[in-house]
C-alpha cells in the first residue's frame, strides 16, 4: 500500500510538473512531495492518539519543506504541491483528490473556536500561488482559484474565480488562461 501510494504520488507529480524529467528527480528533489509523505505519516500518528508526536513531525517537516500542514487535516488521494514554500493546511481542512496547490497556498482559518474553520476543496480543484482561502468555505469539483486570490465564500464547481475578494470570471474556456504560479 505504501510503495502503490508513492509510486502514484510520483506519477502525479510527473502529470502535473513538465520539469519533472524523471521519478528519480520527483523522489529527492520535490519538497511538496516530501510534505505530503511527511503529513501522511503525521496523520496516521494523530488518528492514533499519538498527538504530540504528530504535531512534533508536522513541525519537522515544515522545517524541512517550508510546508505546513496540520495532521489532522483531511487529504484525498494524489494532492500536489507545485514548488511548495509557504503552503499552509490548518487543521479543519478537507482537500479532494486529485488537486493541485502552488506556493503560497493558504487554507486558513477565521475563528478561534473549536469548530470546522477551514476551508474543503472539492475534487481536481486547482489554487494558484500565493492564494489565501479563509473559513469553513467550500470550493466545488473541478473549480480553479487564481493566483493571487483571498477567497471567503464558497466557490461552485467548475468555476474560476481571481481576484481581491476572489470573484467568478466568465470567460470562453478557449480564451481562460492558467492562473497558477
Amino acid at each position: 500500500m505504501i510503495l502503490k501510494t508513492i509510486k502514484e504520488d510520483v506519477r502525479t507529480a510527473r502529470s502535473k510538473d513538465p520539469a519533472a524529467t524523471g521519478a528519480l528527480t520527483v523522489v529527492l528533489l520535490y519538497s511538496g512531495v516530501h510534505a505530503v509523505w511527511g503529513y501522511r505519516i503525521a496523520h496516521a500518528l494523530w488518528a492514533r492518539d499519538f498527538r504530540f508526536s504528530a504535531r512534533f513531525l508536522s513541525q519537522l517537516v515544515r522545517l524541512l519543506t517550508g510546508v505546513e500542514i496540520h495532521p489532522a487535516a483531511e487529504i484525498g488521494r494524489r494532492l500536489f504541491i507545485d514548488h511548495g514554500d509557504g503552503v499552509v493546511i490548518g487543521e479543519t481542512a478537507e482537500i479532494g483528490d486529485d488537486v493541485l496547490l502552488y506556493h503560497g497556498v493558504t487554507l486558513g482559518g477565521d475563528s478561534m473556536r473549536r469548530e470546522k474553520r477551514h476551508p474543503t476543496l472539492g475534487d481536481g480543484v486547482s489554487v494558484g500561488a500565493n492564494a489565501t482561502l479563509l473559513g469553513d468555505i467550500t470550493v466545488g469539483e473541478a473549480a480553479s482559484v487564481g493566483a493571487g486570490s483571498v477567497v471567503v465564500d464558497d466557490v461552485p464547481p467548475g468555476v474560476t474565480v481571481a481576484g481581491v475578494p476572489a470573484e467568478r470570471i466568465d470567460a470562453p474556456a478557449e480564451s481562460k488562461r492558467s492562473h497558477s504560479g
